[in-house]
């Protein structure tokens, strides 16, 4: 298991922390892996950058836009030198 050292933490959330961990009767350092287990999960399979990115603007897009057929095969980018 790793080991982190949080620095310059706020006192007000230290002391909400504190209160928090009490209430449900863990240490502070079992209510911190509580939180951030509960934050973090599913993040593991979120969707990708892109599907973000699409799933976001989806409903911004010009339902009469068409597309130009593409032709020819794909090819590399030529720089000049």
């Amino acid at each position: 298991m790793a080991t982190l050292t949080i620095r310059n933490l706020d006192d007000q959330i230290k002391a909400l922390l504190r209160v928090e961990a009490a209430r449900h009767g863990r240490s502070m350092e079992e209510e911190v892996r509580v939180i951030l287990q509960s934050a973090l999960a599913g993040t593991a399979n979120a969707t990708g950058f892109g599907s973000r990115v699409h799933q976001r603007f989806a409903g911004l897009a010009d339902k009469g836009l068409t597309l130009p057929e593409r032709s020819g095969e794909p090819r590399a980018a030529e720089f000049p030198e």
